[in-house]
């Protein structure tokens, strides 16, 4: 019989085998977690559990017990939901009305972005403690790679034992929970930290993957959303194994580029790197309204006031950006998203919004809308943005800075 390495998450006794008593023999915690290739897997996806929710009850013990949600007006949507709101049937993203329905007695939160984004980066440092090898995706989870040899030479522990004291240490000096998930690549990893939540630890090895994934829904992986979910299921795909059966010279000609990602990932396989602080994409912000709106002019000065802010957070990055992209929520949910290029790198709100309103005028027609966002991407560093010449002759570079300034 193979050997399960096992890990007591707890106090981070190791055992060649798990504990006859399903306990640690040592500590007596039930929190074990063996897998036969425990010291062999080093790249780690960590998620905190229920983020927001978890902050803003570690900051009121008397919420600890009580459903909460994270969000705001009844117009919005959850934009966290803790466990015990879960439990009926609440969850991120779902409307604020339908959330209140399902559980009348929900506590409602705001959104304090700045205390979650504070508490987000203390955890950022506790990960770049035990391995410079960190890419965050969110504000409360990233990808980890411990495979580097001066990592496990520095600590003498193999991953695994890392990252389950990296987590406690979590739990003891932030206050917040997370789980992990640990593989030999970022996909399974990923998909690994959402199978133990809360505070969990589980791992997908070599051997297991491609019989592990065979069963499980296609949008499990990276990318494919609804659009693609109801491609596949007309041409009879709904699970990752029947996609196993499939050349890859098919896929790619039946749904394109992405055809070789779902031919790659349905085998387990994945060669993405983990790169520490991957750089920023794109910057946007958007607003939901308390009722829908359907006059242009309206939608024309709610539009203002977002290319502000997506213009200081440019400023605060040091970055500028060259394509603007409005975004569009009807009342039906459909969204609705344009792009369009400006003529250089920019961060002024002025020309986000001149650009934006021009996109606006084309779409704000027919029903009404729920939500109204814009974006900047193409994103270039801010020393690039706004050249005098366009604005002529007599826009002076101190006039520019004034312009990034305000």
């Amino acid at each position: 019989m193979n050997a399960c390495p096992t890990l007591c998450r707890d106090c981070l006794a190791r055992f060649d085998e798990p504990p006859t008593e399903g306990r640690c023999s040592a500590c007596g915690s039930p929190r074990l977690v063996g897998h036969p290739e425990l010291d062999d897997l080093a790249i780690a996806h960590i998620d905190c559990d229920a983020f927001y929710a978890s902050v803003e009850k570690r900051d009121d013990p008397s919420l600890a017990d009580k459903p909460v949600i994270i969000g705001g007006g009844r117009r919005g949507v959850v934009a966290a939901a803790c466990y015990v709101a879960r439990m009926y049937g609440v969850h991120s993203a779902m409307p604020m009305f339908k959330a209140r329905e399902a559980c009348p007695d929900v506590i409602v939160i705001r959104p304090n972005m700045a205390k979650y984004k504070q508490v987000g980066e203390e955890i950022r440092v506790l990960m770049r403690e035990v391995t410079p090898l960190v890419q965050p995706l969110s504000i409360d989870e990233a990808f980890l790679d411990l495979g580097d040899t001066a990592v496990g030479i520095r600590h003498g522990v193999s991953p695994a034992h890392i990252l389950a004291a990296l987590v406690r240490r979590i739990e003891h000096r932030v206050g917040v929970s997370a789980s992990i998930g640990l593989s030999y690549n970022k996909f399974l990893a990923k998909v690994a930290s959402d199978l133990d939540k809360p505070r969990g630890f589980a791992a997908i090895g070599r051997a297991e993957a491609l019989g592990f994934l065979a069963d499980k829904p296609v949008r499990m992986i990276w990318g494919v959303g609804r659009a693609l979910q109801s491609k596949l299921r007309r041409h009879g795909i709904s699970t990752i194994g029947q996609l196993q059966t499939i050349e890859e010279r098919d896929l790619v000609a039946r749904y394109g580029s992405i055809g070789s990602r779902l031919y790659h990932f349905s085998r387990g396989q994945d060669d993405r790197r983990v790169v520490p602080d991957a750089p920023t994409k794109s910057i946007s912000a958007e607003a939901t309204f308390e009722t829908n709106i359907s006059d242009p002019a309206l939608l024309a000065e709610r539009l203002e006031p977002l290319c502000q802010t997506v213009a200081r957070r440019l400023a605060g990055k040091g970055l500028a950006g060259n394509t603007v992209t409005l975004k569009l929520k009807r009342a039906n949910f459909q969204l609705l998203t344009r792009s369009r290029q400006i003529g250089a790198p920019t961060q002024r709100a002025e020309a986000i919004y001149q650009a934006a309103r021009a996109l606006l005028e084309r779409e704000a027609v027919g029903p009404s809308f729920r939500l109204i966002g814009v974006g900047a991407s193409g994103l270039t560093d801010g020393e690039e943005a706004d050249p005098p010449d366009l604005f002529g002759p007599d826009f002076s570079q101190d006039t520019a800075e004034k312009q990034r300034a305000s």
